[in-house]
């Protein structure tokens, strides 16, 4: 059983929200808090939720300082924000602070259930809106400082800038003057060497590395 922490300062969307996971297959409703210090000094080692959903507005500890707070502290635990907020600054900022996923209060059942589902068999969800907003942030602002562990060949870390913008792949190659198969084998040499599943997760690990800025 998957258990879940909801940290809200809205009791009626916290027991709502309960009622609501507890109604899928595998999730289990573990803890509620209405603010993040209430929610880490209540926490034991030997009790850990598996899932923690976190509101950003909330009085006393916000959801960015319980986002950094929990991932310096309680790493294993995966932090996803659960938020009215839908503007850019918010979203790169939670991300930037632990949170593996991003969803609006006002998802559909069906897409919450997605984003519980990913980040415990994938580690994250970049739903359209995380994907959309961290492209849009990055295209034109991004500043190269290679990473020296991965070993990048040919032109890899040139598509890696690239891909950091709002360019299609179609307009990279264009760009680049390369084929549109010669792109796919740059992206799939990349997911392997970065270790990441999508588009997305390459523009996070060039956030996190430094290779662009946001």
């Amino acid at each position: 059983m998957t258990k879940v922490a909801l940290i809200d300062d809205h009791s009626l969307i916290r027991n709502a929200l309960g009622e609501l996971i507890s109604r899928f297959s595998h999730y289990q409703v573990t803890h509620q808090a209405s603010n993040g210090e209430e929610f880490i000094s209540g926490l034991s080692s030997e009790d850990l939720p598996d899932i923690a959903l976190i509101d950003i507005n909330m009085p006393v500890m916000d959801g960015f300082e319980t986002a950094k707070r929990l991932s310096e502290e309680f790493p294993s635990i995966k932090l996803m924000a659960l938020s009215v907020e839908d503007d850019e600054e918010a979203i790169i900022k939670m991300l930037r602070c632990g949170a593996k996923g991003y969803l609006l209060k006002d998802s559909d059942t069906e897409d919450l259930q997605l984003a519980l589902d990913e980040v415990m068999s994938k580690g994250y969800y970049h739903s359209d809106l995380v994907a959309n907003t961290l492209l849009s942030s990055l295209n034109g602002n991004g500043k190269a400082t290679q990473s020296p562990q991965i070993n990048y060949q040919a032109r890899e870390f040139e598509f890696l800038q690239m891909a950091c913008s709002e360019f299609t792949y179609k307009e990279i190659a264009d760009q680049m003057c390369i084929s549109p198969r010669t792109v796919d084998g740059y992206r799939e040499n990349l997911f392997y060497k970065l270790e990441v599943k999508s588009r997305v997760g390459m523009v996070l690990f060039a956030i996190k590395n430094g290779i662009v800025e946001v």
